[in-house]
């Protein structure tokens, strides 16, 4: 097979529409946009959620909550998830990051303790959970507030 014998499969690929481009085109003249109106005009149409001037369903609905901007945000990982590291290993932010287990770090490192460690490790983070704490001290391994 040489490159220029390579097509797309059957139906996946479709050429798109060339707006505007003559009767002939069988999209020429309005687009496609039909006579006038607010949607044939250039930038028109409504922005999402408008409904023709009805009071919007957003609006109708009550407000509900709090959101506390000031909240601390920690980024949570469970005792299970620690596994995949060598034993002795030191596992930080910085080291979840790089495995990958970790995208954002938000405001610091929760260690939560769902599931079983089976590997002796020092763990550093901001906060553990009792359970994670334990788990993480009974197979031999330190846990270290940062």
């Amino acid at each position: 097979m040489k490159l220029h014998e390579l097509s797309p499969a059957a139906g996946s690929a479709v050429k798109p529409f060339r707006k505007g481009r003559g009767a002939g085109s069988g999209n020429g003249k309005t687009a496609g946009k039909g006579h006038k109106g607010q949607n044939a005009r250039s930038g028109g149409g409504v922005k999402p959620g408008f409904e023709g001037g009805q009071l919007p369903l957003y609006r109708r609905l009550p407000k509900r909550g709090f959101t506390n901007h000031f909240a601390t945000v920690y980024t949570v990982v469970n005792v299970e998830t620690l596994n995949c590291f060598e034993e002795g290993a030191v596992v930080d932010m910085a080291a979840l990051m790089a495995a990958g287990i970790v995208r954002k770090e938000n405001d610091g490192l929760k260690i939560l303790g769902r599931g079983e460690i089976t590997k002796k490790l020092t763990v550093r983070a901001n906060v553990f959970s009792a359970s994670a704490k334990e788990k993480i001290e009974a197979v031999g391994g330190t846990a270290e507030e940062v």
